[in-house]
């Protein structure tokens, strides 16, 4: 799972630097940056995640639930920002980047529904990983 979780990571940050070249460019410049910061944290936040993993005690079945969990929160994280700086998206997800721009509803809608999604999957994902580090402590 580690190496998985760094390659991840790595590609996280690079999709973060490269949404940097364009973010200036985008309908809403400002969630251009801010997708552009999503990725390089995230990215940042799962290649960190892995110096600590030896301190997870997770049932293989509960790792493969916490790395997809972590996956999709991570990169849902990052393009949901993206597609909103991209349609200026933000009605009711972003108000203080979107700065009143509206998208189409679908759009929004979709925006809106991955920003919700992931923000439960990595609240799932780092419930895990504490359980993990508290199950690791009990055990040594």
């Amino acid at each position: 799972m580690t190496r998985k979780l760094v390659l991840l990571g790595a590609v996280l940050v690079m999709l973060g630097l490269l949404t940097g070249f364009i973010s200036g460019s985008l309908a809403n410049p400002r969630m251009g940056l801010a997708a552009h910061l999503e990725g390089l944290m995230n990215g940042t936040l799962l290649i960190a995640l892995v110096a600590a993993w030896g301190h997870v005690r997770l049932s293989p079945g509960t790792e493969r639930w916490c790395w997809w969990l972590l996956a999709y929160g991570s990169l849902a994280n990052w393009l949901a920002v993206l597609l909103g700086a991209i349609w200026g998206a933000g009605r009711a997800t972003m108000p203080l980047t979107a700065g009143g721009m509206q998208a189409a509803p679908w759009q929004e809608a979709l925006v809106g529904g991955l920003l919700i999604s992931l923000s439960f999957a990595m609240v799932t994902a780092f419930a895990l990983v504490i359980r993990g580090v508290l199950a690791a402590r009990n055990a040594a």
